[in-house]
Parts: C-alpha cells; sequence; structure tokens
C-alpha cells in the first residue's frame, strides 16, 4: 500500500515529473448533467478529467473487475460502488457572514480577526464538499478579494470563490443601519448611494478594489426596516450600475425580492437575481423569455431557518416578523418551482452564515429543494452542481463529470439520489478533490488503493 501525503497526488514531484494519474475505479459515476448514473471508471491526470470509461470498457475495468489496472505510475482508487460526483458549488455564497447571531456582529468584528474569520469559513465550506462558491456581498470592502485570492494562491483551502464587495443601497434602504445614537456606517453592511453620480463612483471605487460582481439592493428584507415587497433605486441609478460594471467586464446580480425587482433585473440584464421570492406570470413570462441569460439563487435556507428555527436568539415563532418570513417562504418555493417547470435556471445556495444557518450546513439546500419545491434528488443535484459551474462563468470546465472538465469531484459512501441528506453527513464524504488534489485524502479503510510499480 502506497504511503499518501497531502498534496502527494497530483502535480509534479520532487524530480519535476508528473505525479501518478489518479483513477477512481469501480465507482457509480454521477456527472450532474441529469443524466443516470453508471458504473465505470474516471482518470484524473494533472487537475483534469483525463478519461472515462464506462464499467466493462477502459482499462479499469469496472466493477467485478476484482484487479488493480497494469499501468505503470498511476493510483487506483477502488469506490467499492460508492458515489463519484462533481464538488458541489453554492451559488449564493458570503464567506464573511461569521456566524453570528446578527448583521450587527458580523459588522461589528474587527477587520483583522474578520479577515481570519473568512479564512476559518472558507475551510468550513471544504470540508463540507463545496469546491466553489459565488461570491453575494462582502460585509466590508476587501473581505472577498483577499480569501478569493488566498484561495486562488493555494494559500489557504477554501471553495473556488469569486469576490463581491458590500451590497450597494440607498439611503435607508436594505444595508442602510437607522440607530441614530451611534455612527450608523459602522454597522452599514451596504454602500449608501443616493443619486446617478454617487453610483457611478462607488462602482468604480470596486472595481478599484478588484471585485468580480457589483452586487445592488433593489428590494428590501422583512427583518429590516425595509420590507420585502419595497422596491429602491431609479432606472437611472440602475442603468448607470450596469454600464459601469458591463464597461470593466465586471458580472452584475441584485437582491431582488419583489416581482418589481425581479423585471428590473431582466430589463437592465442582471444576470444574477438572489432571492426572487414574490412573482406573477407577467414576471415569469418575462424572466423565462431570457432564462438563457440570468440564475436566480432564491435563498431558501434563510427563509425557512429565520421563520422557524431561530428562537434562541429571539426571533419567535408565530411572531409578526416570523409570519411575514413563513409567507414570504409560501410564496417563494411556488415561485422556484414554476420557474423550475420552465426552464428558468434555479440554483443552490441559502444566504448561510448566520447563527441559525451556519456555514458548513450548506448542502442542507438539496434537501430543501426537494421537500419544500419538489425537486427530484436529481434535479437539485444538477441545481448544485452543473448550474453551478455555469453561474461560476466556468460551465464548460466546472461542475459535471466529463473529459476535459477540471477535476472536482467527491467520493460519496452513500447514493444521494436515494437519500440527499447523505451530502450533509461529512463523514460520508470519503474523499474531497479540488483542482484535482485532494484537500480529502480518502480513508484507506474504506476504499482499495494502490500504486502500480
Amino acid at each position: 500500500m502506497a504511503e499518501i501525503a497531502y498534496g502527494g497526488w497530483a502535480g509534479t514531484n520532487g524530480n519535476g515529473r508528473p505525479d501518478p494519474e489518479i483513477v477512481f475505479s469501480n465507482v457509480r459515476i454521477l456527472d450532474g448533467t441529469g443524466e443516470a448514473p453508471y458504473s465505470g471508471d474516471v482518470t484524473v491526470a494533472g487537475n483534469r478529467i483525463k478519461s472515462i470509461s464506462r464499467a466493462g470498457g477502459g482499462y479499469g475495468g469496472g466493477i467485478g473487475n476484482g484487479g488493480w489496472g497494469p499501468q505503470n505510475g498511476t493510483y487506483r482508487i477502488d469506490g467499492r460502488g460508492m458515489t463519484l460526483m462533481p464538488g458541489m458549488v453554492d451559488a449564493h455564497l458570503h464567506l464573511s457572514w461569521n456566524n453570528a447571531p446578527g448583521i450587527d456582529p458580523i459588522q461589528l468584528m474587527p477587520l483583522e480577526e474578520h479577515t481570519l474569520n473568512c479564512v476559518y469559513m472558507a475551510k468550513l465550506l471544504i470540508d463540507a464538499g463545496f469546491t466553489a462558491g459565488y461570491g453575494a456581498a462582502a460585509a466590508k470592502p476587501r473581505l472577498d478579494v483577499v480569501i478569493r485570492d488566498a484561495i486562488k494562491e493555494g494559500k489557504v483551502p477554501g471553495p473556488r470563490y469569486t469576490a463581491a464587495g458590500p451590497e450597494l443601497t440607498a439611503v435607508g434602504g436594505l444595508g442602510d443601519a437607522t440607530l441614530p445614537h451611534i455612527d450608523h456606517k459602522a454597522l452599514n453592511l451596504g454602500i449608501v448611494v443616493s443619486g446617478v453620480e454617487e453610483m457611478r463612483r462607488e462602482i468604480r471605487t470596486l472595481m478599484k478594489w478588484g471585485v468580480d460582481t457589483i452586487k445592488i439592493n433593489l428590494s428590501g428584507e422583512e427583518i429590516t426596516q425595509f420590507a420585502a415587497e419595497e422596491n429602491q433605486f431609479t432606472d437611472e441609478e440602475v442603468a448607470v450600475a450596469v454600464a459601469e460594471a458591463r464597461g470593466r467586464g465586471r458580472r452584475l446580480a441584485a437582491h431582488a425580492r419583489s416581482k418589481e425587482s425581479i423585471q428590473r433585473c431582466v430589463k437592465h440584464g442582471i444576470e444574477i437575481i438572489y432571492h426572487a421570492s414574490f412573482s406573477d406570470e407577467e414576471t415569469l413570462d418575462l424572466l423565462e423569455a431570457n432564462k438563457d441569460k440570468h440564475f436566480v439563487a432564491p435563498g431558501l435556507a434563510w427563509l425557512i431557518n429565520v421563520a422557524r428555527n431561530a428562537a434562541e436568539w429571539g426571533i419567535v415563532p408565530g411572531t409578526p416578523i416570523t409570519d411575514r418570513y413563513e409567507r414570504e417562504l409560501e410564496h417563494a418555493c411556488a415561485t422556484m418551482l414554476a420557474m423550475h417547470k420552465r426552464g428558468i435556471r434555479v440554483l443552490v445556495g441559502g444566504d448561510y452564515g448566520f447563527a441559525w444557518t451556519p456555514h458548513g450546513t450548506n448542502a442542507k439546500d438539496f434537501e430543501y429543494f426537494v421537500d419544500m419545491v419538489g425537486f427530484s434528488p436529481m434535479e437539485a443535484i444538477k441545481a448544485g452542481t452543473m448550474y453551478g459551474g455555469q453561474i461560476m462563468g466556468m460551465g464548460d470546465e466546472l461542475g459535471t463529470i466529463r473529459e476535459g472538465c477540471l477535476a472536482d469531484l467527491l467520493l460519496v459512501d452513500g447514493d444521494p439520489l436515494t437519500n440527499i441528506k447523505v451530502l450533509q453527513d461529512q463523514s460520508r464524504l470519503v474523499a474531497i478533490m479540488q483542482d484535482g488534489k485532494f484537500h480529502k485524502e480518502p480513508d484507506m479503510n474504506r476504499v482499495g488503493m494502490r500504486l502500480s510499480a
């Protein structure tokens, strides 16, 4: 049995020669495309999937082979019928949310501690099998940029990540604190702008900081003074935001719970729509006609857990605030099912990072999609893998198991199609691979493993 060391599986060895290829043999391949799983082998060379062979073909041999391939310099991992699937992707990720009970503790964390906390949150995500995530807003200006770059450079473990800045909001809108007895800017979750020129300047500043995505808040949030179906910003302000961001190759996202805000996303070409809880036939028709241009990430975990599971932090079920969230949850589930039926891309990503929605539990979104919205387990997995690769802007190489794709893979002890909750059990994630290297190496007590001589 070969001695395994972290990072020694792929890349180059100390002599400058390529390290051995890695073959996942005797696995059940769930490729993320929605196609039925099949038994076979997957070969990883460097950071990509080199080849895939179905059982009975290729040098892997497949189930029942009972032996190891003859190729020299090849690590062969006998998965013993376990599921091999793409790494999960969270489409609505806030790595600077710090698992605190509310917005104020997030903003009051000093910058130095907050930076380290982002490192901790990033590790929680990849430990949970999320090998990529789309940044949906940062608590402070450069937190996302710093953690994105640190992950990319291999300095800290974490999911592939896109960086956003703080949300852009209007005076008195979502993200603008209203506590007159203190310096409100200290608690602002967003950057407050008023008028076209302020919008233009702040977006240019965000781009100077190096963000990938500009996010604007077009509607409110029930837990704040600015309700979910209230709307903010003029069309002129939104238009200049879009023009400035596109002019420098940045993408746009919006906090958009109301039907009017969803419509404005389509009108202005804001690609990523977060929440989208309230809709009607007109809005659905408009989004369906432009479905190839947009992604919707509803953030169901936030709605469910604020409504039902936050009593320990003073948000008690049966009170007016939780009743409003129950109402929104009902609308959101119906809206997401209607969107899904129309072929609109609805993605996994639950707005995790608060005490009642802690990072590391992000895989519960798959369960919510199945139990609350009516997705099949296969559809939920597609929403958290293939569509995840697409929202990352890497749809041709991330989120599916296909030849030439990046080797972001999970070896799962169980079948997510019969028990979607298996993805929440980190002990069942036998191996986690990112970019062809193991973040979590396979347990040799649970898989067969050999290095061909």
